[in-house]
């Protein structure tokens, strides 16, 4: 697919998007649900991060790259938060958080390919060590949201870290000796939380975890879409990989103009 056809499908795609948040937040304001309405203004704010970048920062977004960046903000708020595709599709999450690990190693790599390109710089960096600073970037701005989210369900009381029920739990707190010696349950039906004043709420089909395996499995996937970008631009810069595809996919930094 030649350039200008890329950049057609990405005009393309940004107008569909914008048309669909458009739809979803006028039924919202329509049936006064304010929460929806600001996902979607938030939304259609968060398209327009790839022409801010490229406008202060002059970092140029491939077309391909750019649809990706949209498509992932689409399904991330309104697809995901509004349509609740993350409590309906369980693989939903895992699958997002698999691609922010690719775009944030994007990014990260093309934040240290300008320093490795710049005149004003005398940096040598080999192509296996940009790739590895990449990979860092994208697991830092993980942790971060992980980060973030904690403390939006310990302060607002949300529940972004998503709680799952288990079968199964092992634990030295179960150890009525005090002892560093794990408890394990195994084969949980059903657990019974006692709350308020002698209310009780039942768990049906095993034990409520609040959100550790959830954490940790976005930061596993969000490691393997860091090391799959990090591949990509090892071998870009080492010469072996010169496709329009991985051309796509690099962000690239264009001199302003004097």
């Amino acid at each position: 697919m030649k350039l200008r056809e890329y950049q057609k499908s990405k005009s393309a795609i940004r107008l569909v998007l914008e048309a669909m948040v458009l739809l979803v937040l006028v039924a919202r304001l329509l049936r006064r649900d304010f929460f929806p309405v600001f996902l979607c203004v938030l939304t259609l704010a968060l398209f327009n991060i790839p022409r801010i970048v490229d406008k202060k920062l002059n970092l140029k977004l491939p077309s391909v790259l750019e649809a990706i960046v949209l498509i992932f903000i689409f399904c991330a708020e309104i697809l995901g938060e509004i349509g609740s595709f993350y409590t309906v599709l369980p693989w939903w999450d895992t699958l997002l958080h698999t691609v922010n690990g690719f775009l944030m190693a994007a990014i990260g790599f093309a934040m240290i390919d300008l320093l490795n390109d710049s005149p004003r710089f005398h940096f040598n960096l080999s192509p296996i060590f940009v790739a590895f600073v990449a990979f860092c970037f994208s697991m830092t701005v993980g942790v971060v949201w992980e980060f973030f989210e904690f403390g939006m369900d310990q302060m607002v009381k949300t529940d972004m870290q998503k709680d799952r029920v288990i079968e199964s739990v092992s634990s030295v707190k179960l150890n009525p000796s005090g002892l560093n010696d794990p408890i394990r349950l195994e084969e949980i039906t059903e657990t019974v939380i006692s709350y308020g004043e002698g209310e009780t709420y039942t768990v049906e089909g095993g034990l409520l975890d609040v959100g550790i395996i959830d954490t940790m499995k976005d930061l596993i996937v969000n490691c393997i879409g860091a090391i799959l970008f990090s591949i990509v631009g090892f071998f870009y810069l080492h010469g072996r990989n010169k496709s329009r595809l991985a051309e796509q996919l690099i962000p690239r930094f264009e001199a302003k103009n004097e």
